[in-house]
């Protein structure tokens, strides 16, 4: 059973051919990760790219019960950035299946809630606050943190709820190349 595909484009208009393209090429990634919920696709055309050979982007979400992936990719030519992030995405599928064997030690991810992590996009008109997410944490040790934070492609910070601690943790990035975490209280 194929998945569904989300496609959606900034700054360009997403032909046929192109959503065809795209659905059948990202929607074989369910053979190689059991689990997942929701594919998205974010194609976009970047005036601004310093390189015009850059101006084509596609970006890949993948969603499940305790893991959301991602990868991004520029280019010329939008099949090749979608090929591109593709590639990325099968390289860091089967990076987070190696880890997650390995760093599986605790409760089986079955036992977690489950409301999988989600991020809504919402715009704001106000100059302060530009954009807002909302999303859900899902309990997980410090070193499922780290690889999630990594996974993800962030480099400096990341939220996570701390079942160790049973509180809400964020996990930076040091100059150092270690890891801080913040113990919020409330005081």
């Amino acid at each position: 059973m194929a998945l569904k595909v989300d496609i959606f484009a900034r700054n360009m208009e997403v032909t046929d051919q192109i959503s065809d393209y795209v659905s059948k090429k990202v929607s074989k990634l369910d053979r190689l990760l059991t689990g997942i919920d929701e594919i998205r696709v974010d194609l976009a055309y970047v005036q601004s790219a310093r390189n015009a050979a850059d101006r084509r982007v596609s970006q890949i979400t993948i969603r499940g019960k305790g893991f959301i992936l991602r990868s991004e990719e520029r280019a010329d030519d939008i099949n090749a950035a979608v090929d591109a992030a593709l590639d990325k995405m099968q390289r860091q599928i089967e990076r987070f299946k190696g880890k997650r064997r390995r760093f599986r030690s605790g409760p089986e991810e079955n036992d977690y809630a489950d409301d999988m992590e989600r991020a809504l996009y919402d715009q704001e008109d106000s100059p302060i606050i530009a954009r807002r997410k909302q999303f859900t944490l899902i309990p997980m040790d410090e070193l499922e943190a780290i690889e999630q934070m990594s996974l993800l492609g962030h480099e400096n910070f990341f939220i996570f709820y701390n079942m160790a601690s049973n509180q809400v943790n964020v996990l930076y990035r040091r100059r150092d190349g270690t890891y801080g975490l913040i113990e919020p209280t409330v005081g």
